[in-house]
C-alpha cells in the first residue's frame, strides 16, 4: 500500500508527530496506519509531538569551547521544570547541541527563523545556477523544493543531521529528550563566536 498524503495527514492529526515522522512511520509500516502509530509511540515520538506544545519557563544556558578556544558556542535550553533543567543528562544534550552548532555552522534556528529576504535570495541564486545549466523555466521550478528543502536541512539547526549520528536530526535528539524527560524541551536559541569572523 503507497503511503499517501492523506495517510500521512491523519497519522499526524491521531499522534500529533510531525509531518517527516508520520511519512516514516508509515513507510517503515507499509502504510499500516495502526503500526505505525505504535511505531511512533514506541520511539517516543508521538508522546514528545503531544508535549511540544507546552510552555518552558526553566532551563539553561549551555557553553562549549572548541579548538583551542578558537570557536565558542552558547545555547539556552528550555524546560518545564528546574528539576529537568538541572539534571545531568539535560546538560549534556546542551552539551552535544553546542559540539553540533561548532562542528556545523548552522545559520538559523529553525525554517520559521530564516528571514523572507535570505530565502528569496537563495532562491534567486538556485534559479540562476539552474539557468546557467540551461533547465527550461517548467524544470526549474520542479526542481526548486528539493534544492530549498536540502538548504533549510544545511542551514537550519534542529533541521541538521546529528554530527554523531546522521540517521537523526537535531530535531529528533531533543524528541527524544522530551520522550525520556516526560516534558517540553526547546532550544530557545544559539550563538557562536569563531576567532577571525565566520
Amino acid at each position: 500500500m503507497a503511503v499517501t498524503t492523506d495517510l500521512i495527514r491523519e497519522l499526524r492529526e491521531r499522534t500529533s508527530a510531525g509531518m517527516m515522522d508520520c511519512k516514516k512511520a508509515l513507510e517503515e509500516n507499509n502504510a499500516d496506519i495502526e503500526k505505525a502509530i505504535t511505531w511512533l509511540r514506541e520511539k517516543g515520538i508521538a508522546k514528545a509531538a503531544k508535549k511540544a506544545g507546552r510552555e518552558t519557563k526553566e532551563g539553561r544556558v549551555v557553553s562549549y569551547i572548541h579548538g583551542n578556544g578558537k570557536i565558542g558556542v552558547l545555547v539556552e535550553l528550555n524546560s518545564e521544570t528546574d528539576f529537568v533543567s538541572k539534571n545531568e543528562d539535560f546538560e549534556t544534550l546542551g552539551k552535544e547541541i553546542c559540539m553540533q552548532i561548532a562542528a556545523m555552522n548552522p545559520l538559523y534556528l529553525n525554517e520559521e527563523s530564516i528571514p523572507a529576504e535570505d530565502l528569496e535570495r537563495e532562491k534567486g541564486i538556485m534559479r540562476a545556477q539552474l539557468e546557467a545549466e540551461g533547465k527550461k523555466a517548467e524544470q526549474i521550478e520542479k526542481i526548486l523544493p528539493g534544492k530549498i528543502k536540502k538548504y533549510v536541512s544545511e542551514a537550519c539547526l534542529v533541521n541538521q543531521a546529528f554530527f554523531k549520528d546522521d540517521s537523526k536530526t537535531i530535531d529528533d535528539l531533543v524528541k527524544e529528550a522530551i520522550s525520556k524527560f516526560g516534558e517540553n524541551i526547546l532550544i530557545a536559541r544559539f550563538v557562536r563566536f569563531q576567532v577571525g569572523g565566520l
